[in-house]
Order: C-alpha cells, then structure tokens, then sequence
C-alpha cells in the first residue's frame, strides 16, 4: 500500500515536479527556493507560511518515503532537492502534472487542469485531461478521486489521494465510494481533534467571560 503524505509534502512534491517543468535552470531547488515555491501567493490554493525548518523536516520525510533526494548543487555548498515521482509513481510525464496541480492547487475541474498546466504539459484538449485522469482514478491503488458536482457547479471536480481524501467540501460519487471508504476514517479523526480544539476554546472564553464579569463588579 502506498505511504500517505501529510499536506505540507504534498505541497512541497508539487512545487519540485512544478519548478522542475517551469524553471529547469534553477532545478535543483534549494531549501530557501523550496520554502518560497511552497509559500508563493500565485497558483497557490490555500496560500500557506511553511518556515524552513517545517519545509526541512518534510523534505527529510520525503527523502525516508523515496519521494525526494537530495543532491550536491553544481558549483555550490548549498544542498539542493529534487524529486524522484516519475521513478516513485511510475507515471507519466501528463499524468505526474495532472496530479501536480492537484497537489498545488487543490480540487480542480478537467477544465482548470487543462487551462493551468500549459507551462508544464500542453494537453491537446479536455479529452486527454479526461482520459489522463481516469487512468489516474482506475489504477490499481488509485491516485486521483472524483468528487460530486457542487451546488452550482456544471462540472466535477477531481482531487489527489497523496494525502488522504483531500475531499475539501466536496464528496465522492457513486463510482468513487469505495475509496472514500478506505480513507474516511482519518478525516473523522482531524474532525474529532477539531472538535476537542474548538470544545476547549470555548472553555477559555467561557472563563474569560466569568474574569471580566468579576473585574467589573469590583467598580459598580
């Protein structure tokens, strides 16, 4: 079974496959380029603030799951990353960008995968962004889920299983049940945690609260 990532490495895979395809001259990346690519505030989504040291300890998590090595910077000290997906994955180039995006920008539709991938793959139409992703979905462990349309929406939208359901507030269809199955149970566990976070939260409001009651008292 494939080891999940957390969110941040997925971030931080998405930036390499990303930089490697847009930027070759500067690929390797290193730490700092890493950290920048992960926090820029253009085809991003969510925008995030990773320190280097939280970018360094993914970047170690990766190398231990092979998704990541580290390599000596040509005519520099500076250590640099980059990543091994195709090796790793053993996709293709077209379906290691599809999930790229995924991974840098979220759930997205068959027709935003195509309108955002033109500097790292230039699909022929929505037909191959279609078929790239139920290549994706019906592997054997797949990579790719399909969400259920959204109120308002005319299209699906797609999202990766890197990390988890990476479900938003979308929700599998009937074809992708059985993988919501599977990965369900950590989402009910993040909404527990959330649950005693937000439950002791009210606690320090509700004693704040009884504070600055008796702190006025003392004045009427």
């Amino acid at each position: 079974m494939r080891e999940e990532l957390d969110d941040r490495e997925a971030r931080i895979l998405g930036c390499l496959i990303e930089k490697e395809l847009t930027t070759p001259d500067y690929y390797p990346l290193t730490l700092n380029a890493v950290t920048n690519a992960c926090n820029q505030k253009s085809n991003r989504s969510p925008v995030v603030m990773y320190s280097e040291s939280a970018v360094a300890e993914s970047l170690q998590a990766l190398r231990e799951k092979g998704w990541v090595a580290e390599v000596e910077g040509a005519g520099s000290r500076s250590t640099k990353f980059r990543h091994w997906f195709p090796d790793k994955s053993g996709l293709n180039k077209k379906e290691m960008v599809a999930l790229g995006l995924l991974m840098l920008r979220g759930p997205q539709t068959v027709g935003e995968i195509r309108g955002r991938s033109g500097r790292m793959y230039r699909f022929e139409g929505l037909d191959e962004v279609s078929e790239t992703l139920n290549g994706l979905i019906g592997a054997e462990e797949p990579w790719v889920i399909k969400l259920a349309r959204q109120a308002g929406r005319k299209e699906n939208r797609f999202a990766h299983t890197l990390a988890g359901a990476n479900l938003e507030d979308g929700e599998t269809d009937a074809d992708s049940a059985q993988i919501r199955g599977r990965l369900v149970p950590e989402y009910d566990d993040r909404i527990h945690a959330l649950e005693i976070e937000l439950s002791g939260l009210k606690d320090e409001v509700a004693g704040l609260k009884e504070e600055l009651a008796k702190f006025r008292a003392q004045f009427e």
